[in-house]
């Protein structure tokens, strides 16, 4: 009986050190739900980035308004018959 007995509480020991500290323990479990929970913020950061790049696109590709402020203020352009003017502070 008392073999049986040290056998369980070495059992029961074993098992207590892999929950604790082996191979998927809790505090693993922790490091990994945490590390989970930075990736899915940095997808949600990208997924709205590249919303707003796609309604950017489909702007440029219907009108010609976006298309051409976008070339004044990028690239400092003007139309025909257009004048100029640049302020200096």
């Amino acid at each position: 009986m008392k073999i049986l007995i040290v056998i369980l509480i070495a059992l029961i020991g074993h098992l207590q050190y892999r929950l604790w500290f082996g191979d998927g323990s809790i505090t693993e479990i922790r490091a990994y739900q945490l590390r989970l929970d930075d990736l899915k913020a940095q997808i949600e950061e990208k997924r709205l980035r590249n919303e707003a790049l796609y309604a950017e696109v489909v702007d440029l590709r219907k009108g010609q308004e976006a298309l051409e402020e976008r070339a004044r203020d990028e690239l400092g352009m003007i139309k025909e018959n257009e004048t100029f003017f640049q302020v200096i502070e």
